[in-house]
């Protein structure tokens, strides 16, 4: 699904990007719902950027990437965690790129989650290259989602990339 968001598009630079898990859910300008399974997924755009809320029978897991205002937390290269009682991973990196090259990769990840039933695309106001765009699937008893987020006054697109596995169990 891709949507215009229905905001000004505040000039925000990549190294403003912070994560946090465990995050309540922010106010969004667009949701996208989808059921993987026994898992409840809920794609969120933000002004800001994105936040994902998984929820099932071990409890819930938030994930939140955005600009954030005094938050300590910036946006790392991997973290591996327990999240809601579940193996958490997430990756991220920077890409920097020429403006043709950076209009085309823009195209081409807003063509790939526009049409696909489990991505959510929102582009800002005053640019078709300012976007956010998220897809989520189910594989192999794995939730993962990528997050693209882009800068075109930067020339700078973020990838993320985060599996939250089955439910942990203790040993004894």
């Amino acid at each position: 699904m891709l949507t215009t968001l229905k905001t000004a598009y505040i000039d925000t630079r990549a190294a403003d990007l912070a994560w946090c898990l465990g995050r309540e859910p922010l106010p969004a300008l667009a949701v996208l719902d989808l059921q993987l399974d026994d898992i409840s997924v809920q794609l969120r755009l933000l002004g800001a950027s994105h936040q994902v809320i998984l929820r099932g029978a071990e409890g819930v897991c938030s994930e939140t990437v955005a600009c954030m205002p005094g938050s300590s937390t910036p946006l790392p290269l991997g973290v591996s965690t327990l999240a809601g009682g579940r193996e958490y991973e997430f990756a991220a990196r920077v890409e920097t790129l020429s403006r043709g090259s950076f209009a085309g990769r823009a195209q081409d990840l807003l063509a790939l989650v526009a049409d696909h039933p489990h991505g959510l695309a929102g582009t800002f106001p005053g640019s078709p290259y300012a976007f956010t765009a998220m897809l989520a699937q189910r594989h192999e008893g794995h939730v993962a989602w990528r997050t693209w987020h882009a800068y075109p006054q930067e020339g700078q697109l973020v990838a993320t990339r985060t599996r939250v596995g089955a439910r942990v169990t203790a040993v004894i």
